[in-house]
This record gives C-alpha cells, structure tokens and sequence, in this order.
C-alpha cells in the first residue's frame, strides 16, 4: 500500500459504479463499497492496498458514527412522542390558511433544525399542510417546494449528521458549523417563500383523495415539545458563551432524555431509544460506505486533478470547497454523504490553499445541498410519495430546489469565501 496511489480512472470508476448501482435500487452503502473495491482495483492499487484504503476510510469516520447513533436519542424522542407533530401544528395553525406555504416552510425548517430528519419532517408536516393548502387553492409543486427548502433551511444549520460530519471532517466544534450555517440558512428561506409562491398555482391540483383523515393523538404541550432541543442547545452553547464544552455525544442524548422526562413518556423511553437507533442506523451504515468511498478516492489523484482544473480556469482556491461539496452531494444523492465526502477527500486540499477550516467546512457543507434531492436519492422519493405527486411532476421540482441550493452555495461562498468573514 505505501506509495501507491490509485489513478484518477480508478476514482472516477469507483464514484461511476456507486452512482450506478444506486440508481439500480442498490442498498447505497453496498454500492459505495462495491464502486470502492472495483475502482481500487482499476486504479491500481491491488487486492491488499484496496482493503486497506477502504479500511482506513472507515475508521476515519468512526467518531462522527459514533455521535451520529447517539443523537438517534433526540430523533426517537421527537418524532415518537408526537413533539414534532405538535411542532408542526402550532406554527401552520398560528400563521393560518393566507400564510400556509410560509408555514409549511417555517414547520419543516424548525423541525429539521432541532434534529428531526428532512424526510420525517415532510411526512409530519404533510397531511396538515395538504389541508390548508386546499382551503386556500394551492397546487402541489408550491406546496412541496415550501416543505423541500424549509428541510435544506434547517439541514444546513442542525445538529444533525451533515452538520457532525462536517465538524469531524474539518475538526470543529458542532455549535460553530450550526452558527456558519445561518447565513444559508436564511438565503434558503428567503428564496424558497419566492419560489413557493411562484408554484403555488401550477402543477396538480391537490383533490379530496390527497387529503388523508389527521389521526388524534395524545399530543404534549408546545412548551414540554421544545424542551429537548433547548436543552440541547443549552449545553451546546455553553462552549462559546461560558467557555466550557459539551460534546454532542453528550448533548444530544441528554436533550431526548430531559425532553422525554418532560413530556411525562418516562415508560417509553425504551421504545424512543429503539425508534432512534433504527433510525440513525441507517444514516451510520451510509457513512460506512462513504468512508469506504472516500479511502479510494482520497488515495488518488482526483483531488488533484480538480485542483488544477480550478487553476486552470482561474477560480480561486477556495472554490475547491463548494465545489467538492456540489459535486458529492450529486453523486451521491444525500448531503451527509456529499458533506462526508466533500470533507474527507478535499478538505485538507482546501485547508492547505489558506482556507480557515470553520470557512471550508461551511461552504463544503452548504455546497451539499445544491443537488442532494436527485432522483437516485431517498428523499427525492419520500417527498413525492408525502403529497401523492407522480415522479414525472416531482421531476420538474427539481430545477427549483437546485435554484435554492444554489442559492445557499452562493451565499456561503460570498460571505466565507470571497468575504472571508471567518478568516
């Protein structure tokens, strides 16, 4: 394995092969190792330094796993409690049938911003916002879009598994990679309630058979709903205002703990746990196989290969981290394995061109988002299925959720990269 490098071909098929094999309906995180063992092969590295690259891109993502599982803790108390629900009821039921489309962006944002996942966010939110949309005439694609760009609103700036991967990757704090995000954050939101409303009235009309029965339930109050993530929060502000450092891994698991004993479901803490840890699982098993990924890819000449295109076009050397991050957020479909990636394989390139690494890992994070709800990903499917829209018409969605990614990735670059507001 010592000073053998794995050629650009050999990257080039190992990303070539996940994308394919993804798109076959392929678990991802076996596609990612298959595409890693064959273009470490194609690439030249052998049998022996192949195994080794992929084993070495694993372990180096075993600390973000680790904390990633654990915040399962939060997920589970959230979404099985009903706090997320109540969450999403009170914001869409505040602003009323006029504002839905600004609610239904507001519900998803915060939801995702406490640490909900973006595809449970849009299930929750879903059947009352199809609702509302209704009384007021509007049409699926406004109402989707308002859901997808609240979910990259809160993705980009919660303490969610983007956001530790990109902490880890770049080693930073969790609470300063949430902090670079608001600046996104609030670019999404703005250019999603533009686009929203620009749909508003084209696509589908949503009919009585979108419209499912709202089951009752036994819902906690607002305040005992937000108790977790403010403890979280809490603790892990406590490093920048006081000066003393509480690890997610701690963090975020205290937050579902204390917002569990708060909404009176102590008895089904068991059951939270589990529901989390399932959850999270899946996410941990995808980074397996973006670390497998990315022990081959980091381990060839690819990097360099973009580097000098960058050079060659004359962009400067900060471009490298947006654009790692728009690049594996595509390949992948996912902006926690696009984030991954981006900062595992090109975030010691960035770092040594004179970026800051809080700067690096915010437009790397941020990059993630322009094209992570391709077809060949998850989400793209979850969020259709959400408002019964057809694939063909989710299609067409796609072009303005890349506008507000976009978006995202140009605000970031201008403020951390051009601005260089962190250094």
């Amino acid at each position: 394995m010592d000073g053998v490098t794995v050629s650009v071909l050999g990257a080039l098929v190992a990303l070539a092969i996940a994308i394919i094999l993804i798109l076959k309906k392929v678990q991802p995180t076996y596609a990612m190792i298959f595409g890693a063992i064959i273009g470490g092969l194609v690439g030249g590295a052998g049998l022996g330094g192949t195994v080794d690259y992929i084993v070495s891109g694993t372990q180096g993502i075993v600390s973000a796993i680790i904390r990633i599982v654990t915040a399962g803790i939060l997920a589970g108390a959230l979404i099985e409690s009903g706090a997320a629900d109540r969450i999403a009821q009170a914001i869409i039921k505040t602003l009323g049938t006029k504002r839905c489309l600004i609610a239904m962006m507001l519900a998803t944002w915060l939801l995702t911003a406490v640490g909900v996942f973006g595809d449970v966010a849009v299930i929750t939110v879903a059947p009352i916002a199809i609702q509302m949309a209704r009384r007021a005439n509007y049409h699926k694609l406004g109402v989707l879009m308002a859901m997808v760009g609240g979910v990259k609103a809160g993705n980009v700036m919660s303490p969610n598994p983007n956001a530790i991967a990109a902490a880890e990757g770049f080693g930073q704090p969790l609470t300063s990679v949430i902090a670079v995000g608001i600046i996104p954050a609030v670019t999404a939101l703005i250019v999603t309630a533009l686009l929203a409303r620009a749909l508003a009235y084209k696509g589908s009309v949503i009919t009585d058979n979108d419209i499912n029965a709202m089951e009752e339930k036994d819902l906690p109050s607002l305040g005992a709903a937000l108790s977790g993530p403010i403890v979280t929060i809490a603790l892990l502000v406590l490093r920048p205002i006081a000066g003393i450092t509480v690890d997610p891994l701690v963090a975020l698991p205290v937050g579902g703990i204390v917002g569990t004993i708060v909404m009176g479901k102590t008895r089904e803490m068991g059951r939270y746990f589990t529901m989390g840890l399932g959850k999270m699982s899946g996410v941990a098993m995808l980074l397996i196989g973006t670390g497998a990924l990315s022990g081959i890819i980091s381990n060839s000449n690819l990097k360099d290969v973009i580097t000098a295109f960058i050079d060659a076009m004359g962009l400067p050397g900060f471009m490298l981290a947006p654009i790692a991050g728009i690049l594996m957020g595509a390949a992948t479909a996912s902006s926690t394995a696009g984030t991954t990636l981006g900062s595992q394989i090109f975030g010691p390139t960035v770092v040594a061109s004179g970026v800051s690494p809080l700067a690096a890992a915010a437009m790397t994070h941020a990059g993630s988002f322009a094209f992570d709800g391709l077809p060949h990903g998850s989400f793209f499917h979850v969020s259709a299925g959400a408002v019964n829209m057809d694939i063909r018409e989710r299609l067409q969605l796609i072009v303005f959720e890349s506008l507000n990614g976009l978006a995202m990735v140009a605000m970031s670059t201008l403020v951390f990269g051009v601005l260089r507001l962190m250094g």
